[in-house]
C-alpha cells in the first residue's frame, strides 16, 4: 500500500486525505497545532470554558466540493442553510433578500428591487453593471473599480452594492481585486443557479466541526493524524519530511498544503527558487478581524445581519452560551485600514456602531469582548493573481500542493480549499497510475 505523507490538517490537507485514504493510500497527516482545520480554528473563551471561532466561516449554495467533503466525513448535519439575508443601514432600516420561485437568474430580480439602501436609478446602473460583468471573458482579470467606473457605477452603487459582496467574499477591498473573481462571485453565487446564493453557517464552534464525527472517519479509514508535530522542511530529492525534533518521516507521496506564506521554508532550497514555486512569494496577505463581544442579553434579534456603510461586513449572534451571557461576533474582512488601532479602538468603534444600527445593542450592557486578527487569512485577489497561484501537480513526480492559494480556480474560501486537497488528490493518483476524477461539478453543472 502506497504511503502520502500531508503536510498540514487544514481543510486543504483534510480533503486531500479524505479522497486518497479510500483509493488503497495509507495516509498520515502531519499538523503543528494541536488540533485539526488551520485558519477554521476555535478558542476557549477562559470565562465560560465554550469553544468559540477565532473567525467565523461561512459557505454558499455554489460550494459543491465543501458541501462533498461535509456530506463524506459526516459533518453536513452541523452546517445550517440561511435562505434569507437581512442588510441594514446606520438609520436602523432593513431589506430582506431571500429568492423567489422562479429560475435563475430571475430568481432575485424582486429582492434587489427591494434593496432600500439604493435608490431606483442606482438599481439600474446595478442591474446594467451585472449584466455587462456576465458578458465579460472568464479570463479577463482588469483592477475591478476602474472596470466599474467605466460601466456606469457611482462611488454609491460601488459601496453600497459592489462593495457590500465582495469585501465579504474576497476578503478585499473593491480598490485592489480584480475583475476575474468579483465575476466569479456574481456568476456562481448569484446568477448560474438560484441555490447558489444560499449561506451556509456551521451550527457548531469550528472545533467541534473537525471534531468526533471527521475524527471518527479517518480512523475508520486509516488515517494518521499526528498533532503538535512541527515539520522543519521536506528533505531534499523529496525523499522524506524532516521534523523539528530532529526525526524525520519518509512516505511514497508527498502532498504539502501549507499556506503560501510557508511554504519557501518548507521546500529545499533549490526548489524554493524554482519558477514552479516562486509565485508563492508574490502572493500578498490580506487580514480579517474579528470583534467578539458578550452581553447581558440578546443584542441582535436575528441569527445573523448584513452591515451597509458600516466598519463591519456581517454580525452573527449565538444567543445565550452561557446563563446570562448573549455571544455576538462581528466580522471586519480586508481589515487592513485597521492596522495601527489598538484592540480597544476597535472594539469601541464597533461596539458603537452596533448600538447606533440595533435597538437591542444599544439597551444591552457589554459584559467583555476580545479582538482577534488573523493577519495572513487569505491572499489578496489583485489583479492577475493567478499568474502567481501554481498547479497541485508540481514538477517533482512523487510533490504534490494543496491549499486555497494554489490554482483551483477559485478565490481563498473554503470551497477553493477542498478542491485544491481534491485536485492535489487527483495528480498523486494520475502518478501512482490509478486516474480518477474527485473534483465535483459546480451546481447546475
Amino acid at each position: 500500500m502506497d504511503r502520502v505523507i500531508v503536510v498540514g490538517g487544514g481543510l486543504a490537507g483534510l480533503a486531500a486525505a479524505v479522497a486518497l485514504a479510500p483509493r488503497g493510500f495509507r495516509v498520515t497527516v502531519l499538523e503543528s497545532r494541536p488540533r485539526l482545520g488551520g485558519r477554521a480554528g476555535s478558542f476557549t473563551d477562559p470565562a465560560t470554558g465554550q469553544l468559540v471561532d477565532a473567525c467565523q466561516h461561512v459557505s454558499m449554495g455554489c460550494c459543491t466540493n465543501f458541501a462533498h467533503f461535509c456530506r463524506t466525513v459526516g459533518v453536513e448535519k452541523f452546517l445550517a442553510p440561511q435562505p434569507r439575508l437581512t442588510f441594514v443601514t446606520p438609520d436602523r432600516r432593513r431589506s430582506v433578500f431571500k429568492a423567489d420561485p422562479w429560475p435563475a437568474p430571475f430568481h432575485l430580480g424582486r429582492a434587489l428591487l427591494g434593496a432600500h439602501y439604493l435608490t431606483p436609478v442606482e438599481k439600474l446602473r446595478v442591474a446594467w453593471g451585472l449584466a455587462a460583468l456576465l458578458r465579460e471573458s472568464p479570463d479577463a482579470d482588469p483592477p475591478l473599480r476602474e472596470w466599474l467606473t467605466r460601466h456606469g457605477q457611482t462611488d454609491r452603487t460601488i459601496e453600497r452594492f459592489w462593495g457590500v459582496v465582495l469585501v465579504s467574499a474576497l476578503n478585499e477591498t473593491v480598490d485592489r481585486v480584480g475583475l476575474r473573481y468579483a465575476r466569479k462571485v456574481f456568476r456562481d453565487g448569484f446568477v448560474r443557479h438560484r441555490d447558489g446564493f444560499t449561506v451556509h453557517v456551521p451550527a457548531v464552534p469550528l472545533g467541534r466541526f473537525y471534531g468526533a464525527e471527521l475524527r471518527g472517519w479517518l480512523d475508520r479509514h486509516g488515517v494518521e493524524v499526528v498533532e503538535n508535530v512541527g515539520v522543519r522542511r521536506l528533505t531534499a530529492g523529496i525523499s522524506g519530511v524532516e521534523l523539528r525534533d530532529g526525526t524525520t518521516r519518509a512516505a511514497d507521496w508527498y502532498i504539502l498544503a501549507a499556506p503560501f506564506d510557508r511554504v519557501p521554508d518548507l521546500l529545499p532550497p533549490d526548489l524554493a527558487v524554482d519558477p514552479f514555486f516562486a509565485g508563492a512569494k508574490e502572493l500578498t496577505p490580506s487580514p480579517i478581524t474579528s470583534v467578539h463581544l458578550w452581553y447581558d442579553r440578546l443584542p441582535l434579534d436575528l441569527p445573523h445581519a448584513v452591515l451597509v456603510d458600516c466598519l463591519g461586513q456581517w454580525a452573527f449572534s449565538r444567543g445565550e452560551v452561557a446563563p446570562g451571557e448573549f455571544y455576538l461576533q462581528v466580522v471586519v474582512s480586508a481589515a487592513r485600514p485597521l492596522k495601527g488601532l489598538g484592540r480597544d479602538e476597535i472594539q469601541r468603534r464597533v461596539v458603537e456602531e452596533l448600538a447606533r444600527v440595533f435597538p437591542s445593542a444599544a439597551r444591552a450592557k457589554l459584559l467583555r469582548a476580545k479582538v482577534v486578527t488573523e493577519h495572513t487569512a487569505t491572499f489578496s485577489a489583485v489583479p492577475g493573481v493567478d499568474r502567481w497561484r501554481p498547479a497541485q501537480a508540481t514538477p517533482v513526480h512523487n510533490l504534490a500542493l494543496a491549499g486555497d492559494w494554489t490554482d483551483t480556480g477559485w478565490p481563498a474560501t473554503m470551497e477553493g480549499a477542498v478542491r485544491s486537497g481534491y485536485l492535489a488528490a487527483e495528480a498523486v493518483l494520475v502518478r501512482a497510475g490509478r486516474p480518477g476524477r474527485l473534483l465535483q461539478p459546480d451546481l447546475g453543472g
